[in-house]
C-alpha cells in the first residue's frame, strides 16, 4: 500500500470519527433537554412526609432514571444495530410525553408523571456509546460525547429560566423546552444512524464489539467481581456527588452568593467540559493495553483528589465559590467520564473479554443513580437542619478520600489481570 493511499485512509478515517463525534454530542446534547430544564425551577410548596417537593421531584425522575439502567443492563447490550434509531427515537417521545403529563395532571400525579419522563431515558446513553465503542479513536470520540453532558446541563437549565421568565409556568417549563429540542433531536440521531461500525483494525486493536446475552453478562461479572465491586462503590458515591451538584446546582450557587449573576450555568460548566475534553483527547497517545488503563485509573484518582482539595481550599478562604464550582465539577467529571465511557471500553480491550462495553457502562450507571436516590434521601431525613451546601462539602470529602482508595485498589486489579492474560497469551 502506497504512503499516499495510507494518508487518505487516515484522512477519512479522522474525517468520520469527527462526523461520529459531532452526531453523538448532539444527539446527547438535546437528550438533556428532556431531563434536566426541571432542575432551574424552585417548586416552591409543600412536599410529601417532610420531603422538600423540588426534593420529591428530584427524586422520582432519578428513580425512574434509575430503573432505565437496570433495563438497559439488558435491552442496551441485547439491541440489535439495525434497531438502534428506532429505539432512541422511541425513548425521547416517550419522555416528551411524560413531560406534558407533568404539566397537564394535578400534583400528586406529576410526581408519577416526571418519574416515567426519567424512565426512558437512562438508556439512551447506552445506545449513543454503542455507535462509538471498540475504535482505536474511541477516547477521543467518546471524549466529545461526554462533553455534551457537561455543556448541555447547564444551557438547558438556562434554557428553563429564560422560558420562566417569558410567563410559562414551572410545570409546563420542562414540556415547552422539549418540544424545542425535538427536531434537533430527531435529526441528530439519524445522522448518528448513518456512522459506520468498527473496521478490521479496530476489533484487531481493541476486540470485536457485539451484543451479550444473559449468559455472556454473567461470566464477565463472575470473571472480574473484585475490581468491580471496587469500581461500583466508588462509582456509587461519585454519581450521587455529581448529581446533587446538578440537580441543586441553582441552590448552590445562591448559597454562594451568585444568584444574581446570568447565565451562571454556562459559566461554570463550559470551562469544565474544556478542561475534561483536552484531557480526554490526551488518552488517546496511550494506546498500549497497559499504559491505557494506567493513564486512565491515574486521571480518575488525580480528578477525585481535586475534589477533596479545592473543597479544603473554599473553607480555607483560598478558593472563591465560583472557581470551587468549576474546580470540584472538573474533578469529579475528569472521574465520571471515563466511567461512563471509555473505562470498560479500555478494561474489555486490554482483558480481550467478549462482548460490548455499554454492558458494564449500564450496569454502573445503575448503581450509581441508586447512590444518587440514597443521597438525596438522606438529605432531607437524615441531614434536615444541615444547608444543602454544607451537606455538599462533607460529601465532597469523602468522595476524596474513600473515591481515591477504591480506584488505587481497583487499578491494581485489572493491572494484574491484564498481565496475567497477557502471559498466558504469550505461552
Amino acid at each position: 500500500m502506497s504512503e499516499a493511499t495510507q494518508t487518505s485512509q487516515r484522512v477519512s478515517r479522522w474525517r468520520e470519527g469527527a462526523a461520529a463525534t459531532l452526531f453523538a454530542f448532539c444527539t446527547y446534547f438535546c437528550m438533556y433537554a428532556f431531563r434536566k430544564p426541571f432542575a432551574a425551577a424552585s417548586f416552591e410548596g409543600d412536599g410529601y412526609a417532610g420531603v422538600e417537593l423540588k426534593t420529591v421531584f428530584v427524586v422520582a425522575q432519578v428513580v425512574g432514571y434509575t430503573a432505565s439502567k437496570y433495563l438497559g443492563v439488558r435491552i442496551v447490550s441485547e439491541v440489535r444495530r439495525r434497531q438502534r434509531l428506532a429505539l432512541l427515537v422511541g425513548l425521547i417521545l416517550t419522555a416528551e410525553l411524560a413531560l406534558v403529563l407533568f404539566g397537564a395532571l394535578p400534583k400528586p400525579l406529576r410526581v408519577v408523571a416526571i418519574a416515567l419522563n426519567g424512565l426512558p431515558l437512562g438508556m439512551v446513553w447506552g445506545l449513543v456509546v454503542r455507535y462509538l465503542e471498540g475504535r482505536r479513536t474511541s477516547e477521543l470520540l467518546l471524549a466529545g460525547l461526554s462533553c455534551s453532558f457537561i455543556v448541555a446541563s447547564g444551557v438547558v437549565k438556562d434554557v428553563g429560566r429564560w422560558v420562566l421568565e417569558h410567563g410559562v409556568s414551572e410545570y409546563w417549563m420542562p414540556a415547552a423546552v422539549g418540544a424545542m429540542f425535538l427536531p434537533a433531536f430527531v435529526l441528530c440521531a439519524r445522522m448518528l444512524d448513518t456512522v459506520s461500525d468498527p473496521d478490521v483494525a479496530d476489533q484487531l486493536a481493541r476486540s470485536k464489539r457485539s451484543h451479550m446475552t444473559k449468559q455472556e453478562r454473567r461470566t464477565f461479572v463472575r470473571d472480574f467481581a473484585p475490581g468491580l465491586v471496587a469500581l461500583l462503590i466508588a462509582y456509587f458515591v461519585l454519581t450521587a456527588f455529581r448529581d446533587f451538584r446538578d440537580n441543586y446546582g441553582a441552590e448552590l450557587i445562591e448559597q454562594l452568593g451568585y444568584a444574581s449573576v446570568s447565565a451562571t450555568f454556562s459559566r461554570t460548566e463550559i470551562p469544565v467540559a474544556v478542561g475534561v475534553l483536552l484531557t480526554m483527547a490526551g488518552l488517546g497517545w496511550f494506546q498500549g493495553a497497559r499504559s491505557g488503563l494506567i493513564a486512565v485509573f491515574s486521571i480518575m484518582t488525580v480528578g477525585l483528589a481535586a475534589v477533596g482539595l479545592a473543597t479544603a481550599a473554599l473553607d480555607l478562604g483560598w478558593l472563591g465559590g465560583q472557581a470551587w464550582m468549576v474546580l470540584i465539577g472538573l474533578g469529579a467529571y475528569l472521574a465520571y467520564v471515563p466511567f461512563s465511557s471509555f473505562l470498560f471500553d479500555r478494561i474489555m480491550a486490554a482483558t480481550r473479554h467478549a462482548g460490548t462495553a455499554v454492558f458494564a457502562v449500564n450496569l454502573a450507571d445503575a448503581i450509581g443513580y441508586t447512590g444518587s436516590v440514597a443521597l438525596l434521601l438522606f438529605k432531607d431525613f437524615g441531614s434536615a437542619e444541615t444547608s444543602r451546601l454544607d451537606y455538599f462539602r462533607v460529601v465532597s470529602y469523602a468522595l476524596a478520600l474513600g473515591g481515591c482508595a477504591l480506584l488505587v485498589a481497583a487499578a491494581a486489579y485489572f493491572l494484574k489481570r491484564q498481565s496475567a492474560g497477557t502471559h498466558q497469551a504469550s505461552r
